[in-house]
């Protein structure tokens, strides 16, 4: 430490005084002010916070010299170890956490673009509202709407987890009804496709696989499991009843699937954890051994939190390797490790609760969790939905929603948490409300204003298609399905019950494990491995040439126009009819390659689809 640092002076004081140890009745730290809290800025502007330190006698202390400072997106703005904050040049919205001791505050600030914004999309719902508010707040023009084909292959993605048929292409592309979009939404929604897909999302977040040294019995859960989440959501259930159900599930798999889940947490302090990240979107690890330093958790916290699980008995099943979860009559509690005290069961920022020895207290704490006016419950959810459909949450990491990490558009996720509560949290209802919003549909091609632009929603921000989903549309362009061990043939990815089938494909390509409730375990980067799988595996090139696939199929096809042909593995790949520019070159390469005798090489149809896959048209939901 430096002579002049604050830090200095305190402790040279303290030296100088004797050293002497705390007193007791000293005023204590109650919470900390940041001035201004929000400001809207411009690029390149600065502002200096001050901070005030609040105590438990009603004094005040400026120590804006000594707090910590941590911008939540340093692309956007920088900040001083004093507190002066310096925006760059990227426009929106911008959080500065403050730390000082174990309090934090947060300084917001928004950064405009200043561009004009005219002649907007039409508004389809509350969400469009919310977007378009805040982009002329920043002066940031939205893209305009995508067209027809764009948008039948985004949402048969996003909701069904494949590309579309071809039929389905002629058909949609071919309708002029002005409600065409919103009949396909629903279409979809009540697809058999879409719970599968779900599924998919949901088995691995609640971390359904298979442990080493499990056998036939941990395969047979995870089916158990699996389907009944597929289930649930096909149902459409409810979203707080499916969470209650899993919360408070007793008995065995074979009676009720739901106890499976906590085959993954497999102590309190597992539970805990997972129902906070997951269902809460509060990442409450960090409390476990010490005060958040993020956030405002303590350890008493977390163990009043554990306190809920405590009671959760576990024996030996009816049936072999199957395990019963049960309530064990008692009080519930926990210790708290440093001081020993027991803490009964309390929500976070909640207050205590008085439980029977008789009553489980899961059932408690599913009624807290499940409250409408529980601040993290819907707002966790509606947050991850909203990433799924735009591959970023309005918080972004999706389930680490604390005070010092804001929302891109705090009014927009409050306007989506409430919409989700008083439609009786139905996710189906929430998904249709998302993909009929024109935000939703913006193009993803930028204008001159838009490009950088990454959390405003201004226009839709292309991502990689997810592994699962990629290895069925390349079965799909290729005509050859994968086999999966112990399932029937034409099983695709996405339908997996669990992580566990080999496939160095799904590997590669970032599926997760299931060993984590963070969706982080799912990794969407681009890396050489994959470029190289998709170039030159055995794996590809056996699926290109397939015997039984699109290559030998359309060589075969004599009577069919080589137009038409190549017009057909676009509308696969792409959901859209290949340009005339695109044609001609296609045709020219497949009549180079021609055999001798003048008839249609197969290689040359291998060569086709093998560069189709290689696009980034194919492997982007754009």
């Amino acid at each position: 430490m430096a002579r002049e640092m604050p830090e200095y002076q305190l402790i040279r004081r303290w030296i100088s005084e004797g050293a002497q140890p705390g007193n007791a009745e000293t005023a204590r730290l109650t919470g900390i002010e940041v001035t201004p809290s929000f400001r809207l800025m411009d690029r390149h502007a600065e502002q200096q916070l001050l901070v005030l330190a609040h105590y438990s006698d009603g004094s005040t202390s400026d120590v804006t010299a000594t707090a910590v400072y941590e911008p939540n997106n340093p692309e956007m703005a920088s900040v001083t170890q004093h507190g002066l904050v310096t925006t760059s040049t990227v426009p929106g919205d911008v959080g500065i956490m403050i730390r000082y001791q174990s309090n934090v505050a947060v300084y917001r600030a928004t950064i405009p673009l200043g561009a004009p914004v005219e002649n907007l999309p039409p508004t389809r719902n509350f969400i469009d509202e919310l977007v378009f508010q805040k982009l002329k707040l920043l002066g940031l023009p939205p893209s305009a709407l995508c067209n027809d084909s764009t948008f039948l292959r985004r949402v048969t993605i996003d909701l069904a987890g494949r590309l579309p048929t071809e039929k389905e292409m002629k058909d949609f592309l071919n309708n002029s009804d002005p409600a065409k979009r919103d009949q396909l939404i629903d279409r979809l929604l009540n697809s058999p496709d879409y719970p599968a897909y779900f599924a998919n999302k949901w088995s691995t977040l609640l971390r359904n696989h298979r442990h080493p040294g499990e056998l036939e019995q941990a395969r047979h859960a995870t089916y158990l499991f699996h389907n009944w989440i597929r289930q649930e959501i096909q149902e459409n259930r409810p979203y707080d009843e499916f969470v209650r159900s899993l919360m408070t599930a007793s008995g065995e798999a074979s009676e009720n699937p739901a106890v499976l889940w906590y085959r993954a947490g497999r102590d309190s302090a597992a539970q805990v954890e997972d129902v906070a990240q997951l269902f809460l979107g509060q990442r409450i690890q960090c409390a476990k051994c010490h005060h958040h330093p993020f956030e405002k958790w303590g350890q008493s916290d977390y163990y009043r939190m554990t306190a809920f699980f405590s009671q959760v008995g576990r024996k030996p099943g009816l049936e072999s390797g199957e395990v019963r979860i049960f309530h064990r009559a008692g009080v519930a509690a926990a210790s708290h490790p440093r001081t020993g005290e027991r803490l009964g069961p309390t929500g976070l920022g909640g207050n205590p609760m008085e439980i029977s020895a008789e009553s489980d207290p899961r059932r408690e704490l599913a009624d807290w969790m499940t409250s409408p006016d529980n601040p993290f419950f819907a707002r966790s959810l509606v947050n991850r939905y909203w990433k799924h459909f735009f591959g970023r949450g309005l918080v972004e990491p999706e389930d680490d929603m604390r005070a010092t990490n804001p929302p891109a558009n705090p009014e927009l996720l409050s306007a989506l948490e409430q919409h989700l509560v008083e439609h009786g949290y139905d996710l189906r209802d929430l998904i249709r409300t998302i993909c009929q919003s024109t935000a939703y549909q913006l193009s993803s091609e930028p204008n001159a204003y838009n490009e950088d632009d990454r959390q405003n929603f201004s226009r839709f921000y292309p991502r990689k298609l997810t592994a699962e989903v990629l290895l069925d549309a390349v079965d799909t362009l290729t005509g050859a399905s994968t086999r999966f061990p112990g399932m029937p043939i034409g099983t695709r990815a996405v339908e997996l019950p669990d992580a566990d089938f080999p496939s160095y494909f799904l590997a590669v390509f970032g599926r997760p494990k299931g060993e984590s409730v963070c969706e982080c375990e799912r990794v969407n980067d681009s890396n050489l491995a994959q470029s190289l799988h998709l170039i030159n595996s055995p794996e590809m090139v056996a699926k290109i040439s397939d015997g039984g696939g699109n290559a030998l199929r359309l060589t075969n096809a004599k009577n069919v126009p080589v137009s038409e042909k190549i017009r057909e593995l676009y509308s696969i790949a792409y959901s859209r009819d290949p340009l005339p520019e695109e044609v001609a070159v296609v045709a020219d390469y497949l009549k180079e390659r021609a055999l001798p005798d003048g008839s249609e090489n197969q290689q040359a149809y291998e060569d086709l689809i093998w560069s189709l896959i290689n696009t980034k048209e194919f492997l982007f939901n754009h």
